[in-house]
C-alpha cells in the first residue's frame, strides 16, 4: 500500500508511510501462454497452499521508533483466530526497519524483536504460515520519519546495512517451524542506479544463507512491485543467486487506475472517494494486471505469490469491485500462486479496504464474502 496510507494518516494518526508510483502502465502485454503451465513446477513448491491477509500495525504511524500503542501495535492471537476461523490462514506480518533496529549495525530492538515474536509464535501454535514483511519501501528514515534515504543512493545506507540486519533477524526466527519466507523488502520503488535493487536483493540473500540455508526468500518486484509491469522492471531478478535454490517472487495488484490502491483522491485536504466507472475498471481488470507476473513465473519456472490486493468496501461499486477480485483470485488459484489480501489488523478503523471485523469482532468487513470463496490454490497436473 502506497500514498493512501500516508494521507489516511492525517484522519486517522495511525496510516503507513508511502508514496505515488512513477509512470504509466505499458500499452500492451506480453503474449499469453498457451497450453498455460503452472508455475514453480520445481521440487521446491514455495508457501502453502492457502490465501490469506495482510496482518497490519507493526508498519504503521509514520513516526520512527514512535510509541507502541500511539504511533503503531502488533497484531494478536485474537485476530488470528478470527482468519483462521474464516480459512484464510496464510499471514503477511509487516514491520518496520527503524523500530527493529533502531542503529545500523547494531542490535536488534528486543521490546519489538518480543513482540513481534509473540505474533509469530500464536500464529505457529495455530499453524498458521506467516511471511515476515520488512515494509520499508527501499528506504530508512533518520530523522523519526519526517524524511526517508534511499538504500544504495550513498554511504549513509547501504544494502550491506539491509543485509546486516536480515542476518540478525534470520538468526532470531529460523528455528520457527511457520515462517514461510523472509520478505525482505516491501515495494522497493526508485531505487539508486549505482546500487540497484539486484545488487542490494543480493547482498541479501548472501548475508540470509550464511545463517539460515532453509527459510525461503521473498523478492519484491521493483517499480512498486507492479504485477503489471513486471516484465519491464523486474525481469533480472531472475537472475537472483540463491545458495538454497528456495527464492518467492511477489507482486502486488491494485484495480484503480495508478494502480495504488487509493480509489480516490485527496481535494483541499478532504479525500473523495472514486468510483468504478471513474477508474476505468471492468471484470477482467485484475486478471489482465496479474497475467505478466503470472506468465512471468511460468516461462522461467519460478515460484511466486501476489503480497497485495485489496477494494473499497463503498456499497454502490462494491459488487463490481467484488467481481473483478474473484475473478482474478479465481485465476490465481488455477494457477497455483496463492496471495494475501491487504489488509487486516486491529488499527485500521474504517479505512475503505480493511477487512479487519467490527463490533468485537462479530461483524465482517463487506469484502469477507469474496474473500471466502478463495482460501486455497489448486494448481492444474
Amino acid at each position: 500500500m502506497r500514498n493512501y496510507i500516508r494521507l489516511l494518516a492525517l484522519c486517522l494518526l495511525f496510516a503507513a508511510v508511502s508514496c505515488e508510483k512513477g509512470g504509466d502502465p505499458p500499452s500492451s502485454e506480453p503474449e499469453p501462454i498457451n497450453p498455460p503451465v503452472v508455475p514453480g513446477e520445481t521440487e521446491y513448491k514455495g508457501l502453502d497452499e492457502y490465501f490469506g491477509v495482510n496482518m497490519s500495525g507493526g508498519e504503521f504511524g509514520g513516526v520512527y521508533p514512535g510509541k507502541i500503542g500511539t504511533h503503531y501495535g502488533y497484531p494478536t492471537a485474537r485476530d488470528l483466530d478470527y482468519f483462521k476461523d474464516k480459512g484464510l490462514k496464510l499471514i503477511r506480518f509487516p514491520f518496520r526497519w527503524e523500530r527493529i533496529q533502531l542503529e545500523l549495525n547494531g542490535p536488534l530492538n528486543t521490546v519489538d524483536l518480543n513482540l513481534m515474536k509473540t505474533f509469530v509464535a500464536a500464529a505457529e501454535e495455530r499453524e498458521m504460515p506467516l511471511i515476515l514483511d520488512m515494509h520499508n519501501f527501499g528506504r530508512r528514515s533518520f530523522d523519526g520519519g519526517a524524511t526517508d534515504v534511499v538504500i544504495g543512493e550513498g554511504p549513509q545506507l547501504t544494502g550491506e546495512h539491509l543485509a546486516e540486519v536480515w542476518g540478525r533477524l534470520a538468526e532470531e526466527f529460523k528455528d520457527y517451524k511457520n515462517i514461510r519466507g523472509y520478505d525482505i523488502m516491501n515495494e522497493p520503488h526508485g531505487m539508486s542506479k549505482t546500487e540497484p535493487w539486484f545488487t542490494i536483493a543480493q547482498k541479501v540473500i548472501y548475508a540470509i544463507r550464511r545463517v539460515d540455508t532453509e527459510t525461503p526468500i521473498i523478492i519484491s518486484g521493483d517499480g512498486y512491485s507492479s504485477a503489471l509491469r513486471w516484465t519491464e522492471l523486474s525481469d533480472n531478478l531472475r537472475n537472483l543467486d540463491d545458495p538454497s535454490n528456495k527464492l518467492i517472487y511477489q507482486a502486488h495488484v491494485y484495480f484503480d487506475k495508478n494502480q495504488g490502491g487509493t480509489y480516490g483522491s485527496y481535494v483541499n485536504g478532504e479525500f473523495v472517494p472514486s468510483t468504478y466507472a471513474a477508474e476505468g475498471a471492468d471484470p477482467q481488470t485484475g486478471v489482465n494486471r496479474v497475467k505478466p507476473f503470472v506468465e512471468w513465473l511460468v516461462r522461467y519456472n519460478k515460484v511466486g505469490f501476489v503480497g497485495e490486493y485489496g477494494i473499497p468496501d463503498d456499497a454502490a461499486d462494491l459488487e463490481k469491485w467484488g467481481k473483478v477480485l474473484e475473478n482474478m483470485l479465481s485465476y490465481m488459484r488455477d494457477m497455483g500462486v496463492p496471495g494475501t489480501y491487504w489488509s487486516a489488523g486491529p488499527r485500521w478503523g474504517t479505512y475503505r479496504l480493511a477487512v479487519q471485523p467490527s463490533d468485537n469482532y462479530t461483524v465482517d468487513r463487506p469484502q469477507m464474502r469474496f474473500l471466502e470463496k478463495y482460501l486455497r490454490t489448486n494448481p492444474k497436473k
